[in-house]
């Protein structure tokens, strides 16, 4: 300890430092954190990673035990350490910037040495007094940093993904009930931003409901396969160097009863250690997901639109005033917020590409910006859809007359008449409407073309939304 025993000095490998006497990290953090000031985002901003490390490292005692390598009581005193940070505490000492050199080797000491100082502790030593239990002698034991840290990414993205599923899950829910809200009005569906053909308001939130209920399937069965798969036992670079021959099976056993997750190893550690490939997959997942989310969120916005002199079939919820300037505007700040998360998602599946391929031999030393561009799209998609849902989607009421009104008008309308009065005539009613600015219906009228009964039934809301096979009139 220093005069002040305000701290404490650790040595490395090249040299000594104070360390902060309360600090449960050791010197190796602490340089790191000296040496990265990036993200400005330490691991504690992902608890599940710091849950995922403490768990890898659970395992890794609970095989080193059982085979005979690490004592009963630096077990025990390594256990206790792991349960605090599983159940999510000391997670403030977890203090590395998520961008970091050395292919995560300072997450992997991070995590080290907090549980070693947390496990002295425990035993009745004081912080830093190493010779009793070491970060990397007894902590680390039968591990590698290019082993634990991607299995413990891969945890932590399994422990973390029901959540995202049930966000996710719960958007769809919010959609698909609108639909039935909406069910009976009928609108003018658009294809290019022009008019199209009739459907109902419901049927549009429905698609917004399949479409988001796909990707949910999607991401509830794939990937969960891409990351139970993992490296654990492989130490450098696969070959299993400074681990017991029977280390591997029983860690990755362990683990999986650990955590609750199938975790089973790699079939190939030396291709698992470098290979970013589920990774990738993943990302590209999340980054379909956010396209989809993006897309909605412009046609609320469309739909939405004036009120006076848009679009305006639906109402969004007002959330803030809009402006500064102009009183009474209030802006689709929701939807809008959606969309810059969805082109943040977007770019991290940028980044984390070129990460993954910018591996060499080995190993990937640009790890830990695919872990945090993973983390990061998963936290920012989580909370994108909690507040479409929350802030926007349950609250949209329909302007159901408007919505006939513009369908009604509509030139489009002359579709549904097309079998009916056929092409020429359609082509030229539709030709006439365009150019007058009356109704299609009221042309149709006036020229006697179909009288009133049958003008009722083509325009059944069920006769217009969903096939119908009508002979086409000479």
């Amino acid at each position: 300890m220093s005069s002040a025993a305000s701290f404490r000095l650790e040595k490395d490998l090249l040299g000594s430092l104070e360390v902060p006497a309360d600090a449960y990290y050791g010197i190796q953090t602490l340089r790191a954190v000296r040496n990265f000031h990036l993200s400005g985002v330490p691991l504690s901003h992902f608890p599940k990673l710091v849950v995922a490390l403490a768990m890898v490292k659970q395992a890794a005692a609970d095989a080193n035990r059982e085979l005979g390598h690490l004592s009963d009581a630096k077990h025990v005193a390594i256990s206790q350490a792991c349960a605090h940070l599983i159940r999510g505490e000391h997670h403030e000492q977890f203090v590395v910037d998520m961008i970091q050199g050395g292919a995560g080797t300072s997450t992997n000491m991070n995590a080290n040495e907090v549980i070693a100082n947390l496990a002295l502790e425990y035993m009745g030593h004081a912080k830093g007094e190493y010779r009793h239990l070491h970060p990397n002698n007894d902590v680390n034991m039968a591990q590698s940093t290019n082993d634990a840290y991607p299995t413990a990414i891969r945890l932590g993205l399994l422990l973390g993904h029901d959540t995202l599923l049930a966000s996710l899950d719960s958007l769809v829910q919010a959609f698909a009930a609108k639909s039935v809200e909406f069910a009976h009005i009928l609108k003018m569906g658009r294809t290019q931003l022009q008019d199209a053909v009739p459907m109902t308001l419901g049927q549009e939130f429905r698609a917004f409901a399949t479409t988001l209920g796909e990707d949910l399937e999607h991401l509830r069965l794939i990937a969960p396969q891409l990351l139970v798969e993992v490296n654990l036992g492989g130490t450098a670079i696969g070959t299993g160097i400074n681990a017991d021959p029977n280390y591997q099976a029983l860690a990755v056993q362990r683990l999986a009863t650990i955590s609750g997750h199938p975790l089973k190893p790699a079939a190939d550690l030396i291709e698992a250690t470098s290979d970013m490939g589920a990774f990738v997959t993943f990302s590209s997942m999340l980054k379909r997901l956010a396209v989809k989310l993006s897309k909605i969120c412009n046609d609320l916005r469309l739909l939405s639109s004036g009120p006076r002199t848009g679009i305006n079939e639906i109402n969004l919820p007002p959330r803030q005033p809009g402006s500064s300037i102009m009183p009474g505007k209030v802006n689709p700040v929701i939807p809008e917020a959606v969309n810059q998360v969805a082109f943040e998602v977007i770019g991290n599946d940028l980044a984390l590409t070129m990460a993954a391929e910018a591996g060499q031999l080995q190993l990937n030393v640009m790890e830990p910006l695919i872990a945090y561009k993973l983390f990061d799209s998963i936290r920012l998609l989580q909370r994108a859809m909690d507040m479409l849902r929350e802030h926007c989607i349950v609250g949209i009421t329909a302007n159901e007359d408007h919505c006939r009104r513009l369908m009604e008008n509509s030139i489009g309308l002359i579709t549904a008449l097309n079998p009916y009065i056929g092409y020429e005539n359609a082509t030229r009613i539709a030709g006439q409407a365009l150019l007058s600015g009356r109704g299609v219906l009221e042309l149709v009228r006036e020229e006697q073309l179909l009288d009133d009964a049958t003008l009722d039934d083509i325009l059944r809301p069920e006769n217009m939304i969903a096939p119908r096979l009508v002979p086409l009139k000479a």
